[in-house]
């Protein structure tokens, strides 16, 4: 039985926190509730790793699971005949185990968002709790597919920046490939033919400087290997706790031109997550509290930590998002006026459409320069290289003549 660690009310108002044992989330706020405390945050405990954690099945693949089960319960298919068509129907091992699960649970009279739960790395936070709010509310189907939605944007998004970025990746590799071997093996190869040059000081700075660099590559290489290693470990080691995320999520912020699409993006993921928890009837708190774990950044989640501290107290959403400043100014206009219209749910949803569109078209932008920027800078090394090869060679061949 999994702990949940809980922040509340008491009846005089006073904040308490704690660790009570549930099987779901909403066993747990029943506990609370029964002794006279009003639940504000119910999260699973950290040390708790839920039966089927660790079973992983892709967004797009999910998406049409969404989908599926719409239709399904839309055409009049009951729940339980609805899983089990999905569940004969895949070929994915994993999908197929997640779906047996879900079905025998929901038949002995869970709540489905409850089983989905427990396989963390199929089911995003966001689609549990919207399905919860669709069955509370009546409107499952409809709730699934904004989530299916959802999901495909999610997955194009992601397929479109990768494929942008994946021709610069490519071109890197090859070129430093091209690279060292060229300075590995092939410069050494003339160290004994300008060797007379050396000794008489006519050798190009260049070219002597360019054997000396291939001479440490070749003898210490193996050390530049072990400290990339290491380093490349420490990094990872670093980046998996709390302080190194915060950290490495500060300095993308900051990095020129790339920040700002960091950050677009980031706050993207914020407004449509938040948009659709909204729509489908989730409380602000509890959205807030989903939605700034799903921009992927540390320093935009703590901002919007701090807002929904503020929420709690009752004051608006805008205030402090303006005064974190990781927020764009048109962002913060937008979400003050939506609050005041009281559409937050649609505007969120429309502001994400519109970043989405504007920081994709400066991402394909940015390849677009680095790719010629990047074969400039390859073609420059080569040609450096040539150089100093070829000038004491040119001297040599003017002194024999």
């Amino acid at each position: 039985m999994p702990d949940f660690a809980y922040t509340a009310r008491t009846l005089t108002g006073q904040k308490v926190t704690g660790m009570i044992a549930a099987q779901s989330e909403r066993e747990a706020i029943s506990l609370l509730a029964g002794k006279t405390l009003f639940p504000l945050q119910v999260t699973v405990g950290k040390g708790y790793l839920a039966p089927g954690a660790k079973l992983k099945v892709r967004g797009n693949i999910m998406a049409g699971v969404y989908n599926q089960l719409a239709a399904l319960l839309r055409s009049g298919v009951p729940l339980l005949r609805s899983l089990a068509v999905l569940r004969d129907q895949t070929s994915n091992k994993n999908l197929k185990s997640i779906l047996t699960e879900v079905h025998h649970k929901v038949e002995d009279g869970n709540s489905m968002a409850d089983i989905m739960q427990r396989f963390p790395k199929a089911f995003s936070e966001m689609a549990i709790n919207m399905v919860r709010a669709g069955q509370e509310g009546g409107f499952l189907e409809d709730a699934l597919e904004r989530v299916a939605s959802f999901t495909e944007l999610q997955e194009e998004l992601k397929g479109r920046t990768m494929s942008a970025i994946a021709y610069p990746i490519i071109l890197g590799v090859v070129g430093s490939s091209v690279v060292t071997g060229l300075i590995v093996f092939f410069v050494p190869k003339f160290a004994v033919m300008f060797e007379k040059l050396r000794e008489r000081g006519e050798l190009p700075w260049m070219t002597d400087a360019l054997l000396n660099f291939s001479y440490f590559c070749r003898s210490w290489g193996w050390l530049l290997v072990i400290a990339a290693v290491v380093g490349w470990i420490f990094v990872y080691m670093r980046l998996q706790t709390e302080e190194g995320r915060l950290l490495s999520d500060r300095l993308k912020l900051k990095v020129p031109v790339a920040g700002s699409i960091f950050q677009a993006f980031a706050v993207a993921r914020f407004c449509r997550v938040l948009g659709t928890l909204l729509h489908n009837g989730v409380p602000i708190l509890k959205a807030l509290d989903i939605s700034r774990d799903a921009s992927g950044n540390k320093v935009i989640s703590q901002a919007v930590a701090a807002a929904a501290e503020n929420i709690s107290s009752g004051q608006t959403l805008a205030g402090p998002l303006a005064s974190s400043g990781h927020f764009p100014k048109m962002v913060v206009e937008m979400i003050a006026v939506a609050e005041e219209s009281n559409t937050l749910d649609k505007v969120l949803v429309d502001m994400a459409d519109g970043l989405e569109r504007r920081t994709t078209r400066q991402l394909d932008l940015l390849v677009k320069l680095l790719e010629p920027l990047m074969l400039v800078v390859l073609a420059a090394v080569i040609l450096m290289v040539v150089i100093a090869l070829l000038v004491p060679i040119i001297k040599m061949a003017g002194a024999l003549g």
